[in-house]
């Protein structure tokens, strides 16, 4: 379903002590659960926008940073621009960026990180909610989910526990005229428990 009005979204992993990514910039630290519905979480979403280190963390190990489905928009002020499939490399102002894309119809705007990023599109007012995905590891140093700034008040819509230990919780940022979603990615119990079920039928000797 597309919306009036688009919400920008910083949906991220998290630890328990607040990084989001290791001092290099990994993230093999992350929790995996079947219970998370990658396809139902990337069908919200119509453009992911970037800051540079996320973008080079994501194309690493050889990717164009390209994403199935996805609009990818990628801003930094030293890497050249242009433009390849599915990704789109800008030295423009974010805040003029994200305003324009925030503007047309569609789906929502998916905030995929950095944290630099993050802080500079909360002080402008463009972020309308914070989706986090808090993974049962303390990880002791790190990257920080949101650097040093201005305070900004939040409003929980939804949290969901999943079987890994990971808690999933959904706020609006305060003031956006923008609620945040329910969680609807993740997949219902008796659908886990009947995939489950058929897995360990088809392990079994005949």
């Amino acid at each position: 379903m597309f919306r009036v009005t688009k919400r920008l979204r910083y949906q991220v992993a998290v630890s328990l002590d607040g990084f989001i990514a290791d001092p290099n910039g990994g993230y093999d630290w992350i929790v995996t659960d079947p219970a998370v519905d990658f396809g139902a979480l990337f069908k919200e979403f119509d453009t992911v926008v970037m800051g540079r280190k996320t973008y080079e963390v994501t194309t690493a190990e050889g990717g164009t940073g390209a994403m199935p489905g996805l609009d990818v928009v990628v801003f930094s002020r030293t890497l050249p621009p242009r433009r390849s499939r599915g990704v789109r490399v800008v030295g423009d102002d974010p805040r003029e960026v994200v305003a324009d894309l925030k503007a047309k119809s569609g789906r929502d705007v998916w905030l995929f990180g950095g944290g630099e990023l993050f802080r500079y599109l909360l002080d402008a007012g463009l972020v309308d909610t914070v989706e986090v995905a808090v993974m049962p590891v303390l990880l002791g140093q790190g990257i920080p989910l949101l650097p040093a700034g201005a305070q900004a008040k939040l409003v929980l819509s939804d949290l969901k526990q999943l079987p890994s230990g990971i808690v999933v919780l959904a706020y609006s940022v305060s003031g956006s005229k923008a609620a945040a979603p329910k969680i609807r990615f993740i997949k219902k119990a008796k659908s886990r428990q009947r995939k489950s079920t058929r897995a360990k039928a088809r392990k079994k000797p005949r």
